[in-house]
Order: structure tokens, then C-alpha cells, then sequence
């Protein structure tokens, strides 16, 4: 999150509406091409870009903190019309796949994975549909997959318990020893690149990290952002978006339509010290959204100063 808070020394421009896409901004889809040379443009992306893929989705926060910032965990999802059938949401898959039918008939849907055609919710539920005909093995997209239901028509709307994994053994759990040898050292590489991580109990899609030289906590929260970044800023000019001593409120990422706030922690805190800070924090955001007076000159300053410091990752 460095370097977050710089201002442009270039002339000012137009401030546009929050939580939309600049045309010279990168493209959420995570191309890497400029929004209007990409969905911003006619034609110019396969996909309908959609801002916000998984409202409607049960438990939202966790499904895009699964996707974009938790290295190794797992949730398990109902299908509607079949309840028997194992299907289990995981942050990562070998070799970034987009599914694997296990030999079992589990089928394990990727959420980080390398396409993206626009709206992943769209892309998970045609992976979905492939996966539950197929035979045993990697199912993939290659091609937009056009129309048809998104990944929240095909579950229910049970709330997901999610499981954080300290690596990535889960691959290989229902292997026989013979295959788990094979890919011992693709697990290996894996596990060597995912950073200690743990989802709070106290409150909702919270999660703490250990990078090495700090930790954080990065927390994704469902409330519209122009609101959100309202009471955030009540609280900050407060004084209240301090969780443990020494920690910093540094700025938020946005992810598919959502905001999550990140935390600088230092080194040694560990996720069992955040648990009762964050049940504060949440009450006093409650309160803070709940305030509809206009802010203070103190607060509009200190809103200006968190606009600042979002970076968009999708």
C-alpha cells in the first residue's frame, strides 16, 4: 500500500463518480490494457464487464477475499436441485485450473484463476455446468462463455463456512501416496508462496496476514462504497480506526465492486489480538453508517485523504 497517499503533480481533472472506472485507468478485468481500450470500448472485450459480479452471492466478502487476497482456503457450496452433490469453492487449484473433477465426483471450482471474460460469476457457472458431465480431470474456459446462468443461480443461498488452510495439502488429501510423490514439488512451490493467513471469528470476511517483515489485516466489506467512505472517515477523524497499538489504517483496495479496508500491523500481533479490536471497530462503523449529518470540514478532509489511498485490483 505505499506510495497510496501521492498526489498527482499533473493538472487536475474532473473527479469522477465513485467507485466507477476512469478511461485511463487499468481495466478491471485485470488485462492489463486501459479501460477504454478494453471494456470501456464498443466491442473492444470479449464479455460484458460487470462491476460488482457476486452481489447476490452468499457470503460476497469472503468469495472476493477468497479470490483476490487469501492464498489457500476452501468453502463448501449446495447446488440447488442436488444437495448430495460435493462441489467445494477454492481460492486456488493447481496450475491456476478453473475446475478438476475429482475420481471421487467432487467437483472444485477455482476462483484464482488467468481468464476472465467480464463477469466471473457468469464464468464460474459455465464451469460448473461443464464440470457436472464431465469425466474426471481439468475443466477450463477457452472462450467467452456466452449466456446462461451465473455461479448464484446455481447454489442456494446458505451462508459458506470457510476454511483457511495454512497450505496448500488439501490438493493432495484424498490422493493415494503414489500421486501425492508426483506432485510433491509443485505443492512445494505452492505453499512456499502463500503467506500465513487467518479469517477472524468475531467478525465477517476479516482477514490477517504475516508478509514477513509486517502483518495486515485487509477486511472487505459489503456497503456501498460512497457510504462506507463516509463513516470510515468519521472514524478516522475520531481517531477510531486504530485497532492495536502501532498499527495504521493505511488505505483500501476496491475488488469487484467492493472495498476493503487494510490495516499495518506490527510484526508479532497475530490474528487472535485483532479478534475483540475488530468487534469494535465493526460497532462503531455501524454507528458511523447509521450517521446521516453531513461531515465536518475535519472528516471531508480526512475523506479526501482515504479517496487517496484506494487501489483497484479488479
Amino acid at each position: 500500500m505505499a506510495g497510496m497517499a501521492k498526489k498527482s503533480r499533473t493538472k487536475s481533472r474532473p473527479a469522477q463518480p465513485a467507485g466507477e472506472v476512469g478511461p485511463r485507468q487499468p481495466c478491471p478485468c485485470g488485462s492489463g490494457k486501459r479501460y477504454k481500450a478494453c471494456h470501456g470500448a464498443p466491442g473492444g472485450a470479449a464479455g460484458v464487464y460487470v462491476g460488482r459480479p457476486f452481489e447476490g452471492m452468499p457470503s460476497e466478502c469472503d468469495v472476493v477475499a477468497l479470490r483476490e487476497l487469501v492464498p489457500a482456503a476452501t468453502a463448501r457450496l449446495t447446488l440447488k436441485g442436488d444437495a448430495d452433490r460435493v462441489v467445494q469453492l477454492c481460492s486456488l487449484l493447481p496450475m491456476a485450473a478453473p475446475a478438476m473433477v475429482r475420481d471421487n465426483g467432487e467437483i472444485w471450482l477455482g476462483l484464482q484463476v488467468q481468464h476472465n471474460f467480464g463477469d466471473p460469476a457468469r464464468d464460474l457457472g459455465a464451469v460448473l455446468e461443464a464440470a457436472l458431465t464431465a469425466e474426471p480431470g481439468v475443466v477450463g474456459l477457452t472462450d467467452p462463455p456466452g449466456e446462461g446462468p451465473r455461479i448464484q443461480d446455481l447454489i442456494s443461498d446458505e451462508t459458506l463456512t470457510i476454511a483457511v488452510h495454512d497450505g496448500f495439502g488439501f490438493w493432495v488429501a484424498d490422493v493415494d501416496e503414489a500421486d501425492r510423490a508426483a506432485a510433491e514439488a509443485a505443492l512445494d512451490q505452492a505453499n512456499a508462496a502463500a503467506n500465513p493467513t487467518a479469517r477472524l471469528t468475531s467478525v465477517e470476511a476479516a482477514y490477517w496476514t504475516n508478509v514477513g517483515t509486517k502483518e495486515h489485516l485487509r477486511w472487505v466489506m459489503p456497503e456501498p462504497e460512497d457510504r462506507l467512505l463516509d463513516a470510515l472517515a468519521r472514524l478516522h477523524a475520531a481517531g477510531k480506526d486504530v485497532l492495536v497499538e502501532d498499527s495504521r489504517f493505511v488505505g483500501m483496495f476496491r475488488a469487484h465492486g467492493l472495498l476493503a479496508p487494510v490495516w499495518d500491523l506490527p510484526v508479532g500481533t497475530g490474528p487472535e489480538a485483532l479478534e475483540e479490536p475488530a468487534e469494535r471497530f465493526a460497532a462503531d462503523l455501524a454507528a458511523a453508517l447509521a450517521d446521516d449529518s453531513d461531515l465536518t470540514s475535519e472528516e471531508r478532509s480526512a475523506r479526501s485523504g482515504l479517496a487517496n489511498r484506494q487501489v483497484t485490483i479488479r
